[in-house]
Parts: C-alpha cells; structure tokens; sequence
C-alpha cells in the first residue's frame, strides 16, 4: 500500500492525503458537488431546461434535436426529487463529481499515484467549461461519464490483457449514444485510434466486436426512431449549416477557445497529456488516446462544431498531464517546485474564473467583474446577444413572460378565452408556458419548433392566439386582425427575449393545414 505522504515541495516539506491515491479524487469530487448544489439555484431556469421538462413529459425512443436519454433521466429525477431547480440540477452536479472520480481512475490506470491523480482531478475541477456544464440540466454533463467510461476500461483491458473488459465499454458507449449523437464522432476516432496504434490487436479480440454490438443494440431503439420519421436530426444539423446559426470559428480560434474554456494555465497539463500520450516512452500502449484526440479535433473544425464540443475528451488528457508532471518531477529534483507551483496556479486562476461560470456573484456583478478581469464575453450562436453571458443571460424573464402572458390571457372575453391557444415560436418560450402556466391557469402551449412540431395544434383552429416571438409584420400577413400586448423587456435577458405579446384573431390559413408551414427545425 502506498504511504500516506510524500515529499511534495523543496527543502523536504510534505504534502499529504488521507488514505489511498485515490481518496483525493472523492475529496475534489465531493467539494466539486457542494460547490454546485450551493449555488445552482441562485439565478434561474435555462431556455433549454424549459424544453427537456416538457420533453420529459412526452417521453419516447427520439426527439428532431437530441437523443431520448436526458428526457428519461428527467422525468426519473423529477419523479423522486421534484421540479425545482436543486432538483432538476442535483444529477449533473452528482454527474461532475463522478466525472472527477473517473479523472482519478484513469490517472491510476496511466501509472499515476497522488501527486497525477489531484493535478488532473483539481484541472477538472476548475475547467470553466466543465464546471458551467454542470450547472443546468442538458445532455452534457453526463456525456463525459459515457465517453471517459469507455476510455476506463479501455486502458484497463490493455493493462491487465483482459479484452472482456470491452464489453463494460461497449455498454458506456451505447448509452452515450442515447444521450448525445456528437458520441458517434467521438466512437469513430477513437476505433481508428485503434487501427493506428500497437493496441490494434484489439480490434481482432470477439469481445471488441461484442461490445460493438451491445452499443449498438443499445443505441437501436433511437436508430429506429429516427428512421421511421425520416431523420429528423439530420435535417435539423443541414438547417444549422444553411443559416450559419453557429458561429463557424477557423483553426486558429478553436484552438484558442480551447485554451481559454480549459482555464489557460491548465493548458500547461493537459498540453503535455497529449505530448505524454503520442511520444512518451512509457505511454506506447497509450497511443490511440492521443490520435483518438486528434481525430476528433480535426473532425469538429472540419465540421465547424461548436468549442464545447470538445469538453467530454479532456478528462484523458489531463490524467495523462498529471502523470507525466509526477514522472517528471520525479526523475527531476530540481522540478519539485511544480508540485506546489502547477495546482497553486491552477486553484488561483481557477478560482478567479469560477463566478464567471457559476451563478456566485448578484447578477448585476457580474459584467463588472468581467470588465475588471479584462474579459469580453464568447458566442457560440451568431443570433447570442445580451447584457450577460449566454449561460447566464437564458435564466432570465421567463417566468416574467409567463405573468404578462397570463395577464393578456384573462382580459380575453371568457368564451373567446377559452378556444385561444399560446403559440409559441420558440421552444424556451413554450417550455416556459408549459412549466409556469399551471401557477396561472394557462393552457399548454404549442408551437412548431423543434420536438413541439410533433405535438401540433391539438384543437386550435386559429380563430384565436396568443403569439409569443411573433413578428407584427408576420402576423398581420397570417391574421384577420393583431392586438398589440405587452412588451417584454427583461434587463437580463437576452435580446431576443425583447418582443412584444399579441394577438391573432382570425388565421387566414386554418392551423392545422398552415402547422407544416410553421415548421421550424434548427
């Protein structure tokens, strides 16, 4: 068993953990965990939380944006915690600290002791990126546990010899393609990581091709969906890359980005993780990981994919970062300085940028704190403009909109008010009527954006709606009359949460025949 303490630091002074190497893994965890639940109910619910509630109230084996997972995973914490946003929020704080643990592991496998498994866990830990995605409820904070998973036990079936192991990393694949279909991508870098390096004889092994099947027989049920409705996630991606919703960034700035979502003096870990995977002379049987990470890096900006993309990979790199630090420091005296230097930067910087990432600061701290850092907030949608960050602005005026909705709703003549329906044109707003509306007796709403489409008008004609992100021009075009209603005007939101509420009286087209038209897949 290896000591509880080590010399860490110049002139003989120690360092010590509790326990075994891995103890300060569950330690960062637990911190990582408290750190979220603390505060991930301080602002309020995001645009895309909105939609997964109503999506998990529609459970099936596929949606036209995502894959059927996170709803499943919802509608399971809703039923034993609730709605609020502790509730809906404690599995990715729960999933954060899994994926520090997973850190550890991995760091153990690659040859590291305590010294590799806290500088990899800690960069974890304080990676921005990681530490925002954590903070809501979507597909990804959960993807790096299906993706580093699968590298676990990976590694450990090239370390002990043991190809049965595939098996436990073809299921973690299966799942992660149920829960994000970029997994895909992810699957096919890492197979040709494979071909490329000396663990290729894997490839030969039944239990590769066993767990290849169980990932796929898992992923099937989603396979099936998309097929029987013509793929809907397709169209959905062909629309995207039409209307360059996205911000397309060249080499140079996704690499950047890169950087910078990572927390910059992070890169001085998982920078000569990659390095320690291509070309040290220990890591040989390692090989595939770094191509794996190069494939996909080069997948993503061919493909013009968003820099967060990335996040779920960085775990490996900074475990390896960590064990190439310790061996280093190991076989160099002089360097025993970076035992202290590397973490102490990583946690000073870290904590500077942590209420850049998580709702810490009073919301109207926080550009100010921007500004005196020096830092201009980063988009990944062309259309993302606000007086916050994104993350942060998309908690904002909802349940505003919802009030003043309402209020509209009910100065409606009583028999006109109950054949009026809430058409939404985006799904943040609709996920907003849905989940608020109870509290002021609003109907469902429907809308033609994304997996709503699939809900339709139900009995709405169109003699009657209340439209939300509705353009004047556009509604008089469609309606026999428009009533102006109020003007949403949040500080807090984002721009495009700056409309006016009216009503369309008269659709000169009957909804149901219009609903195709309306259509809005991106």
């Amino acid at each position: 068993m290896a000591s509880a303490s080590q010399p860490d630091a110049p002139g003989g002074t120690q360092v010590s953990f509790p326990g075994n190497d891995l103890s300060v893994a569950w330690l960062l965890a637990a911190a990582a965990v408290l750190l979220e639940m603390l505060t991930n109910g301080r602002y309020g619910y995001f645009r895309d939380e909105l939609y997964f509630l109503a999506c998990s109230d529609h459970l099936a084996w596929g949606y036209v944006d995502f894959a059927p997972l996170a709803a499943l995973l919802l509608r399971i914490s809703r039923f034993l915690l609730g709605d609020s946003l502790h509730a809906i929020r404690t599995l990715p704080a729960l999933a954060e600290g899994t994926q520090i643990v997973i850190t550890g592991l991995i760091a153990r496998e690659l040859g590291g002791k305590r010294f590799a498994i806290f500088l990899s866990c800690l960069s974890v830990l304080l990676a921005p990126v990681i530490l925002g995605n954590a903070t809501r409820f979507s597909m990804n904070p959960f993807e790096p546990l299906f993706w580093m998973g699968s590298v676990y036990f990976l590694v450990r079936a090239i370390n002990r010899d043991q190809p049965r192991l595939l098996l436990a990393a073809g299921v973690l694949s299966g799942f992660g393609l149920e829960n994000k279909h970029s997994t895909a991508f992810f699957l096919v870098s890492l197979t040709i990581g494979l071909l490329l390096a000396p663990s290729r004889r894997l490839l030969l092994s039944k239990w590769f091709w066993f767990g290849a099947l169980l990932a796929l027989l898992i992923f099937l049920p989603n396979l099936i969906w998309q097929y029987t409705h013509h793929f809907p996630t397709l169209e959905a991606l062909r629309n995207v890359r039409k209307t360059h919703k996205n911000i397309e960034l060249p080499p140079l700035p996704f690499l950047r980005q890169q950087i910078m979502m990572l927390l910059p003096v992070s890169a001085a870990v998982w920078i000569p993780g990659l390095g320690f995977l291509l070309f040290g002379s220990k890591a040989k049987r390692y090989l595939s990981l770094g191509i794996t990470y190069l494939l996909f890096l080069a997948m993503m900006m061919k493909l013009h994919g968003k820099d967060y993309y990335l996040a779920p990979i960085y775990p490996m790199l900074f475990a390896a970062g960590g064990v190439f630090w310790e061996t280093a420091i190991a076989a160099h005296t002089r360097m025993r300085w970076l035992k202290v230097a590397l973490p102490a930067a990583v946690l000073a910087l870290g904590v500077i940028a942590v209420p850049l990432n998580i709702p810490i600061l009073p919301v109207e701290k926080i550009v100010p704190y921007m500004n005196a850092l020096g830092i201009q907030m980063s988009r990944t949608e062309v259309e993302d403009h606000g007086p916050l960050p994104q993350h942060f602005g998309d908690e904002f005026g909802w349940e505003e909109m919802v009030a003043a909705t309402a209020q509209l709703y009910y100065s409606l003549p009583p028999d006109e008010r109950l054949r009026t329906g809430i058409l939404a044109g985006t799904y943040g707003d609709a996920g907003a009527i849905d989940f608020f509306g109870p509290r002021y007796g609003l109907p469902k709403s429907i809308s033609p954006h994304q997996n709503y489409y699939y809900w339709g008008p139900r009995e709405y004609t169109g003699g009657s709606l209340i439209l939300l992100h509705y353009e004047l021009a556009d509604a008089q075009r469609g309606c026999q009359s428009v009533q102006i209603g109020t003007t949403l005007n949040n500080p807090y939101a984002m721009q495009e949460e700056h409309y006016t509420i009216l009503v369309c009286r008269g659709s000169k087209i009957p909804l149901a025949e219009a609903w195709p038209r309306l259509k809005v897949w991106n």
